[in-house]
């Protein structure tokens, strides 16, 4: 914590916070197990990125002068401290793995081989893989020190091998002149877990990894194999562009991608059962520094957990709801008529993200549209949306998309679509030199037939991209409107990414860089005046992440002056709860089968309620260095249907923990009836849909 009037959680061990919170997902006895092996997936990949992103920031600050808040001691200090909280969270998630989740696959027959030691009926059939499949891609080399030796990709497994020659007399103490071999998985060619025959009514799968270490002595002919352990590196993979030119950003920017691969080491990832002479001969071969080296269990890069076998079907597997339809849409053909009429709202994965391709593809083939405007920030490969667009374009519409180069490990992904745009006739736009744009916003421009109203039209904001596939994975609002005074506001952001002459005020839409901070912070102090004023003051605030220091010093100020604020994060929250200016602020976290993305933000505003959803979440980058929007819910309808969303959030005790002052996640299990906030909802939507609420 840090000194002042006010704390605040550091933000880097707040989202270690929320990625334990992951990890007990995990323990959950009353998931299926291959849903509880999803959240150990999703723990180790939420970890690697964490490494090659934030904690590479740290090493950096180590070596060179580079802009932080902290000094280079306080630096050293955080970097300590995530090494050590990582490495008990390894203890515990190779607890569950090995005592928990390997047991309750042995008891539905299932099992993962934990040694290169098979049983007799699987010698041949594993000598016969690897001798086919797998030999023919190893490369292994010898490490020598003070020489050039192999580089470690990172990400990539390798397994490191003591050897000793067989023609040397065996002798015991430090008399042993070890050689020592490096060689990659080559699992680009191989899948990292294979299935082997059914025996005695058991499946067995068993990792490439051990497949391997059975088969050593044939890729190390005269040597006795003494050790072979696993070892993975992550890499620094941020980068900055700022200052930069538009001219050929996009180019850069692929520059900068490709240079990842080579970045500096933020973590040395090897076998805590190694022992200390191997480790040290290879830490002064890679000059791996200790405060890069991370113990861990004798199998890595778990996020492949994810694509672990599964012989026995859907009833190891959790059973999502099928999407909901929206019956308006159903009953009408054109999404576009409906919209004349009525304000839509969305809410993925609960209900269909087909009214958007559908919204799009109409928008596409209408002949009195003229113009479609979308920004991407991430999109699905071989996406749908891009599609719809390169459609609208060929039926003669004028498409502008706005491509966010800078999306983090979406950079390719982006470029490649934007590519595939542009050579259909879109006209794409590229990132803006030292600012990401991150609203998600799409705007369908029709012909007016009124002088006085030259912008009439469509659009969709959305608290989520514009991906069918994460539209199915993560929870987010999105909202159809008509609305001329939001088109209005949304026509000025594209001139302000068109470079376009524009005004800069927003009356409806809260635009950061312009003026969504001091909105925000205006209905803070409107709640702190009701309060003063012997009213009421209510705020509820859902979102990803909170960790800006001025909004966090308004909440404080807020819970002082006595206003109740219910605060819905999901990831990193820099608030410290249970503290005397925090008393009136309770922290809600909510990990379940969804990731919670949508924010949401609620004033009570003397009972005039206002609702926000947002694409921004309360970073100082969101509010301060990138364009993001927040729009307003004006249909009383629809902000009920909010409204019932947060409160249904704040009643779940099954899925839900409270966040407390040391940042421990504390299950909310009471003696009242379950409620699990994310089926809760499904639910709640069904049965409006059914009564034609909805």
């Amino acid at each position: 914590m840090e000194k002042g009037q006010y704390s605040y959680f550091k933000r880097d061990i707040s989202w270690l916070s929320f990625n334990h919170r992951v990890l007990m997902e995990a323990k959950d006895e009353r998931l299926p197990v291959y849903e509880r092996i999803k959240f150990l997936s999703i723990y180790s990949s939420n970890l690697e990125e964490f490494y090659k992103v934030r904690v590479s920031g740290y090493h950096s600050s180590l070596i060179e002068s580079v802009e932080r808040d902290e000094t280079v001691e306080e630096a050293l200090q955080v970097l300590m401290q995530i090494t050590e909280i990582v490495t008990e969270h390894q203890k515990e998630y190779n607890y569950i793995f090995n005592l928990m989740i390997l047991p309750e696959l042995e008891k539905n027959h299932i099992i993962l081989y934990q040694t290169h030691d098979v049983i007799p009926f699987h010698r041949p059939y594993v000598e016969k893989y690897f001798n086919e499949e797998v030999f023919p891609f190893l490369q292994p080399m010898i490490i020598q020190k003070d020489a050039i030796h192999s580089f470690i990709q990172d990400g990539r497994i390798y397994q490191v091998v003591s050897l000793l020659k067989k023609k040397k007399k065996r002798n015991t103490g430090n008399d042993l002149q070890y050689t020592y071999a490096i060689m990659k998985i080559p699992y680009t060619k191989i899948p990292r877990f294979i299935e082997l025959p059914e025996f005695d009514g058991k499946y067995y799968i068993m990792f490439i990894d051990d497949i391997i270490k059975a088969n050593l002595s044939s890729v190390f002919p005269g040597y006795e194999i003494i050790d072979c352990f696993s070892i993975t590196i992550s890499r620094d993979a941020d980068f900055t562009l700022e200052n930069e030119d538009q001219k050929d950003i996009a180019q850069k920017i692929l520059k900068k991608v490709r240079k990842r691969k080579i970045g500096a080491v933020t973590r040395f990832q090897y076998d805590r059962s190694m022992p200390d002479y191997f480790l040290k001969y290879l830490c002064e071969s890679y000059e791996i520094e200790e405060e890069e080296l991370l113990p861990s269990g004798k199998y890595l890069n778990l996020q492949e957990l994810s694509k672990l076998p599964n012989p026995v079907g859907q009833r190891l597997k959790r059973q999502l709801p099928v999407p909901l339809r929206v019956p308006v849409f159903e009953d009408n053909t054109s999404i576009l008529r409906v919209l004349r009429n009525q304000d839509v709202m969305l809410n993925f994965p609960y209900q269909s993200f087909d009214y958007l391709l559908r919204f799009l593809m109409q928008a596409a083939f209408d002949p009195k549209v003229l113009e479609i405007k979308v920004t991407q920030y991430r999109v699905a490969e071989n996406s749908a949306v891009i599609n719809s667009l390169i459609s609208a374009a060929k039926n003669g519409k004028k498409v502008t998309v706005f491509v966010e180069m800078k999306a983090r490990f979406d950079e390719e992904n982006n470029y490649i679509s934007a590519e595939m745009m542009q050579d259909a006739g879109i006209n794409v736009i590229y990132s803006l030199p030292g600012l990401k744009v991150h609203a998600k916003l799409a705007y369908v421009r029709k012909r007016s037939n009124e002088p006085d109203q030259p912008l009439k039209g469509y659009a969709y904001l959305s608290t989520g991209n514009f991906n069918e596939k994460t539209a199915r994975q993560y929870s987010d609002c999105g909202l159809l409107t008509s609305d001329k005074d939001i088109i209005h506001d949304i026509d000025e952001i594209f001139n302000i990414l068109e470079g376009k002459p524009h005004e800069r005020k927003f009356k409806h839409l809260l635009v950061a860089q312009f003026n969504m901070v001091p909105e925000i912070l205006k209905m803070i102090n409107r709640e702190i005046e009701n309060v003063k004023n012997g009213g009421v003051g209510r705020i509820v605030l859902k979102m990803n992440s909170l960790e800006d220091k001025e909004m966090i010093k308004a909440l404080y100020e807020a819970s002082e002056a006595g206003v109740k604020i219910d605060l819905i994060v999901r990831g990193i929250c820099c608030l410290i709860p249970n503290q005397s200016y925090s008393k009136n602020i309770k922290v809600t976290r909510i990990v379940d089968a969804f990731l919670e993305h949508s924010r949401v933000w609620y004033f009570y505003n003397q009972g005039q309620e206002n609702v926000y959803l947002s694409s921004a979440d309360w970073m100082e980058r969101n509010l301060r260095r990138r364009i993001e929007s927040a729009f307003p819910i004006k249909s009383e309808r629809l902000k009920k249907q909010l409204i019932d969303l947060l409160n249904i959030q704040l009643s779940d005790n099954q899925s839900a923990v409270w966040v407390d002052e040391n940042m421990e996640n504390v299950f909310k299990h009471n003696n009242q009836p379950p409620i699990r906030a994310q089926l809760a909802f499904y639910e709640y939507l069904k049965i409006n849909t059914e009564k034609g609420l909805i």
